[in-house]
């Protein structure tokens, strides 16, 4: 969670409310890998503003990932969390 918070420039305290948030959302999900925590994102779901619902979270990251990164859907898959080092904090 800290290399999450440093990325962002927030707190860490901070950092951990978002992710709670978007965990009682339904967006992610966390798993525990003995005492460290990773989280799967759910890109397919869609966006909760009702002007937005047409867009999946996965389209709204595929718009700040550049060219030669994962898509966002690939994001959400273990191989690529891994591969990525993205989601253990």
């Amino acid at each position: 969670m800290r290399e999450v918070a440093a990325e962002a420039g927030i707190t860490e305290r901070a950092a951990q409310r978002v992710v709670a948030e978007l965990e009682a959302a339904g967006y992610l999900t966390r798993h525990r890998l003995g005492n460290r925590n990773f989280y799967e994102l759910h890109a397919e779901l869609p966006l909760r503003d009702p002007l937005l619902s047409d867009w999946s979270v996965g389209d709204l990251l595929a718009t700040f990932i550049g060219p030669g990164h994962a898509r966002a859907g690939e994001l959400a898959s273990p191989a690529a969390r891994d591969a990525a080092g993205l989601t253990r904090h």
